[in-house]
């Protein structure tokens, strides 16, 4: 009988441990923040546990981490839960994923690397420790989503991982749309934060909603979607995006939108939908115009304006190498994050990242640009869609970042399980026909006719 039991004993001594875990991080870090990185630790638990049956479980599991930014807080790190939950399935990736790795992603991770090699001149200049942590951390929101993407794409778990990051943004959504109709029904009209199920800034979930609703418009036929579901998540998610009142999200979504009706051709459904460009961009224009006219210095458009002049400044006196990766963590006259990536960028890493970081990015995006429309229209949509939020705010924020790389990543993994289904598919076709033809004098002719024809055309 112990023989028969003790096989399976480490699940259970796993879940214990899982469990002893969570009730610490509960009763020591008060319910709400410890609930969250319990229910991470609870999804990290159950996706080893599921390994012998499903390698990359952990890397499916950790996708609705993705989108908490809240803080871990453990041993006095300033990790988030998803950078947490990326780096354990940056590891399950690694270890359980399909392998070799197509074209498109080797040049993406080659473009990383360009800017990558970059960035590294700056963290030998400046030698402090969060500089070096955050060069470690840039490449794994990057380089790292995507060879997550890669591993649950090729690994034919697209469908579950979409379902999962998106149902997650879903839930997000849910809380903006009721926290809304609470705050309106008091008479205040204003851009809305969710507080349940995750608290989070409106700026933060309107950016993250965004790519969600962005996956819902593409709704790419691999990803196994029907059209109901994905008209129903995509709407959820827009209006959620517009309670918000995040300008940088509601104009990367615009773009999103411009470019899947530009890639799939105008059709009676991306037409009514690029309709309501027209009205989001007024709404954005009036917001920045009543931000102007009040005057107020105080408000987010001044005060984007007066940061803008600081860190301008700033980067003047180490205009080549920069002042490090999140020197506003370290040095008492900067204590503020740059408000638009190309300055964040020029100020921590100097002119060298920078143009490290354009040639990064317009390579993202001729590279994507390339891959067959059915997969590069969502990959090109959700990376264009950050990097113009990007304009307009913080950049290298967890979530953020990491998410629309790991869809892209999905696209190209999705993309090479297509291809190598229908490569095994007409290996299959050739074998039946040489059965069919064993001991005839014919040969496969793949020119002037189809697979399965001889040389004159005749089976």
């Amino acid at each position: 009988m112990l023989g028969r039991w003790w096989p399976g004993a480490w699940r259970f001594v796993l879940l214990a441990s899982g469990a002893a875990l969570s009730s610490y991080l509960i009763l020591d870090r008060g319910f709400r923040n410890g609930v969250i990185s319990a229910v991470i630790i609870g999804l990290l638990v159950i996706g080893v546990s599921l390994m012998p049956r499903l390698p990359l479980a952990i890397a499916l599991l950790a996708t609705p981490g993705l989108i908490v930014v809240q803080r871990v807080g453990l041993g006095g790190s300033d990790l988030t839960v998803s950078d947490v939950a990326l780096a354990a399935a940056f590891g399950s990736a690694v270890l359980f994923g399909t392998y070799p790795l197509s074209r498109p992603l080797k040049q993406l991770l080659a473009l990383n690397l360009v800017y990558q090699f970059a960035t590294l001149l700056t963290v030998i200049v400046n030698p402090f420790p969060q500089n070096t942590v955050e060069w470690f951390h840039a490449w794994l929101l990057i380089s790292g989503a995507l060879l997550v993407g890669w591993a649950l794409g090729r690994g034919g778990l697209a469908h579950a991982a979409f379902g999962l990051l998106v149902g997650a943004m879903l839930l997000v959504a849910v809380g903006v749309i009721v926290t809304a109709v609470l705050t309106f029904a008091q008479g205040q009209f204003v851009g809305i934060a969710p507080k349940w199920p995750l608290p989070m800034h409106k700026n933060a979930a309107g950016d993250i909603l965004a790519i969600g609703a962005v996956v819902a418009l593409v709704n790419p036929r691999w990803a196994g979607w029907s059209d109901g579901a994905a008209r129903l998540a995509f709407w959820t998610l827009t209006i959620a995006v517009v309670l918000t009142q995040s300008r940088q999200a509601i104009i990367g979504l615009v773009v999103a939108v411009l470019v899947v009706t530009l890639r799939r051709g105008a059709s009676r459904r991306s037409r009514l939908i690029l309709l309501l460009v027209l009205p989001a961009v007024w709404f954005v224009v009036s917001m920045v115009i009543d931000q102007i006219e009040t005057g107020n210095r105080f408000n987010s458009f001044y005060v984007r304006i007066e940061w803008m002049q600081q860190v301008f400044a700033l980067w003047k006196n180490s205009p080549i190498f920069g002042h490090g990766l999140r020197y506003w963590y370290v040095h008492e006259w900067a204590l503020f994050q740059p408000p638009q990536a190309e300055l964040e960028v020029v100020a921590s890493a100097g002119v060298v990242g920078l143009l490290a970081f354009l040639v990064m990015w317009a390579g993202f995006i001729v590279v994507l640009w390339r891959v067959d429309p059915a997969f590069g229209t969502l990959a090109v949509a959700a990376l264009l869609s950050r990097i113009v939020q990007a304009q307009f705010d913080l950049f290298w924020v967890a979530a953020q970042v990491s998410v629309p790389f790991v869809v892209a990543g999905i696209c190209l993994g999705a993309q090479a399980l297509s291809a190598s289904q229908r490569s095994d598919g007409r290996q299959a076709d050739d074998l039946a026909w040489s059965i069919r033809t064993s001991g005839r004098q014919a040969v496969p002719a793949r020119t002037g006719g189809t697979w399965g024809e001889g040389a004159d055309g005749t089976a």
